[in-house]
């Protein structure tokens, strides 16, 4: 397992739309692993692949709630219900934060890394990160989402990566 390079603002890969994926072996199970381990050491709730250079449609959770990461291979969103307007900040845009609107609830199904096909429903936190990591799949980025005028850029801190 390796610690990935996570593309930032102005590269033009994250403009770029994921591709299905069509099998699941050995590389995509080392990728998952690898997007898990660079989440956890940059403090994040979500990765998508595309975020470390892969235009592939996965993305990974982590609520840090003692259920573990998810793993999501060719999310769909199904259904959105209601709003929420949250703040969000994003691993390719380090020290920035913004907030967005969000759906409060959202259902999905994707395949899990064992390549069982399964439906979800998530609420608040998880509904967020599920639409920021799939809005990343699709090539979109939250700064593109963002109400105008609440972009934030916060210092970091003295030995901070970011």
């Amino acid at each position: 397992m390796a610690i990935r390079i996570i593309r930032e603002q102005g590269d033009d890969i994250l403009s770029k739309k994921s591709r299905e994926v069509e099998k699941i072996d050995d590389r995509l199970q080392e990728l998952i692993d690898d997007m898990i381990d660079t989440m956890h050491k940059y403090n994040g709730v979500g990765l998508a692949a595309v975020q470390v250079g892969i235009l592939k449609r996965v993305l990974v959770i982590d609520l840090y709630d003692d259920k573990g990461p998810i793993v999501m291979i060719n999310p769909v969103i199904l259904k959105e219900k209601g709003e929420q307007e949250v703040e969000e900040g994003c691993l390719s845009f380090p020290n920035q934060f913004a907030r967005v609107i969000r759906p409060a609830e959202v259902f999905v199904e994707y395949t899990t890394r064992e390549g069982k096909r399964i439906k979800l429903k998530a609420k608040e936190l998880l509904a967020q990160a599920i639409c920021h990591e799939v809005d990343h799949l699709n090539g979109e980025v939250f700064v593109d989402k963002m109400i105008p005028g609440t972009l934030e850029y916060v210092e970091p801190e003295e030995g901070d990566k970011n």
